[in-house]
């Protein structure tokens, strides 16, 4: 699945041979300003992981069965500028956080636009071609979990048609912080 933009960014899965620009770009992320608040992974246990995990983690994502993709997006000049992946979740079981999955769904993870390409509509092609992505593999609905303090973040995630469903996750290593849940329903 590839999607232009009407401003010459190409969104499209990454193939497994990328495993190395996609392990740059996750790198970049977790140095980001608000990536505290924005990812559950710090940049010392990313870069500390062996360039096979990467590998491992592109090849899958790569397969066209796989429950999990991840899709960028590619500047016009080939630069990659922004990621999302999502993951799908089946009905019956439960969630990372301990909840249980009600319905086969798709799980936003890895949210992230390089700070020079955003506010251009950028985030809601990446969320639009993984909320397609997943429905085409029968998601009712598609999710993601946003920090309750991201505001801008949370904003982001409203213009591509994501609103807050009401759940409320607090998470484990820090008590006094909590994601809200943000659904797509289809």
């Amino acid at each position: 699945m590839t999607t232009l933009t009407s401003n010459g960014y190409v969104v499209r899965g990454i193939r497994a041979t990328e495993w190395a620009e996609a392990k740059r770009l996750r790198l970049d992320a977790l140095q980001d300003p608000v990536a505290h608040l924005a990812f559950l992974e710090t940049y010392e246990d990313a870069v500390a992981r062996p360039d096979s995990f990467y590998r491992d983690r592109a090849e899958r994502s790569a397969q066209e069965d796989s429950g999990a993709r991840q899709f960028i997006a590619e500047a016009p000049d080939g630069t990659w500028v922004g990621s999302v992946t999502v993951l799908i979740e089946e009905a019956g079981s439960t969630d990372w956080a301990g909840f249980p999955v009600e319905r086969r769904q798709g799980h936003v993870v890895g949210v992230f636009v390089r700070p020079e390409h955003r506010g251009n509509g950028l985030i809601q092609a990446l969320l639009a071609t993984g909320a397609a992505w997943a429905c085409e593999r029968g998601a009712e609905r598609v999710r993601l979990l946003v920090h309750e303090d991201n505001a801008r973040a949370q904003g982001a995630y409203r213009k591509a048609g994501f609103v807050p469903s009401g759940v409320i996750v607090p998470l484990e290593n820090r008590p006094d912080d909590s994601e809200l849940e943000f659904v797509l329903d289809r």
